[in-house]
């Protein structure tokens, strides 16, 4: 099969992963950068040209697409979707992924839990929303952001005032969300392939932090999930209809509750943590929807 990684950056640790496995299975693989990908249209013709040389005979993509690059990552997937290549996501499912609100919206309307949620755009209505929401503390978090920028512990309600009022003077568009405290700085970083789980591991927060990104210095450790944990998680992904997905899960007194889906999941955490080739998993995806 022939195989290629849209990513920035060939030596990432989870596009070189992905690389080694695809090897691994006797696959041809190759690392196009999305950003340098040129793309013509012509009356059903959709070509994707990289350094001059139109990129033809490709059976499957796998997209690591990075949030400064989604409009145009979504735009270069879209011109393989129309050449009928497999990808593990769609550009309409990225473009989803990617907006905080939109996301919740759909995952609130297929009944998969979530925190209490409030958005506006009037700053007037601004204390009754927080009010509508829950008691203090509260988080706030930009539409718009990853590996925890733009997320905001709030201890008051008139500091979370202040820093929505401040968001939307500025024209970004932020949510107010419930604060969980049993969850104790912690969340659970679930790995779906296929509607099927291949790894989870629970991530925990330094002392005095509550975001348990390991980017922002979290540690991680291998977690046995509750069968309301897999089945969010399952449910989660196949809403949004992305096959390779990494959900991000709050354990709270009401059950899970999922906070974030990625399409673009990292794997050094994950593989690091489970000691478990999920890059190997993925290409199986590949295999198994290719028919091989």
């Amino acid at each position: 099969m022939n195989i290629v990684i849209l990513s920035r950056n060939a030596a990432l640790y989870s596009t070189n992963s992905l690389v080694n496995a695809a090897l691994r299975r006797g696959h041809d693989v190759r690392v196009i950068d999305h950003f340098q990908c040129d793309l013509m249209l012509d009356n059903h013709r959709y070509d994707v040209l990289f350094q001059g040389e139109k990129l033809s005979d490709v059976d499957a993509i796998i997209p690591r697409i990075g949030y400064s690059a989604t409009s145009y990552g979504a735009s270069v997937l879209r011109q393989f979707e129309a050449q009928g290549v497999f990808s593990t996501i769609s550009a309409a499912s990225l473009l989803i992924s990617r907006d905080k609100l939109s996301c919740l919206q759909i995952l609130a309307k297929a009944g998969v839990p979530i925190p209490k949620t409030g958005i506006t755009n009037n700053q007037f209505n601004i204390r009754s929303l927080l009010q509508e929401v829950s008691t203090p503390p509260y988080i706030v978090k930009l539409l718009q952001g990853t590996q925890g920028l733009g997320v905001i512990l709030s201890e008051s309600t008139s500091n979370a005032e202040s820093i929505l009022e401040a968001f939307l003077k500025t024209q970004q568009s932020a949510l107010v969300q419930k604060f969980i405290p049993e969850s104790k700085g912690g969340d659970l970083r679930i790995f779906v392939v296929g509607e099927k789980i291949v790894g989870a591991m629970k991530r925990q927060a330094q002392e005095g932090e509550f975001r348990s990104n390991l980017h922002r210095g979290g540690y991680a450790f291998i977690v046995k999930l509750s069968s309301a944990e897999e089945e969010a998680a399952i449910k989660a992904a196949k809403t949004l209809n992305i096959p390779v997905a990494g959900i991000d899960i709050l354990q709270s007194n009401d059950g899970p509750l999922v906070i974030e889906v990625n399409a673009s999941p990292g794997l050094e955490g994950i593989e690091g943590t489970t000691q478990y080739d999920i890059a190997g998993e993925i290409i199986k995806y590949l295999e198994n929807n290719k028919g091989l």
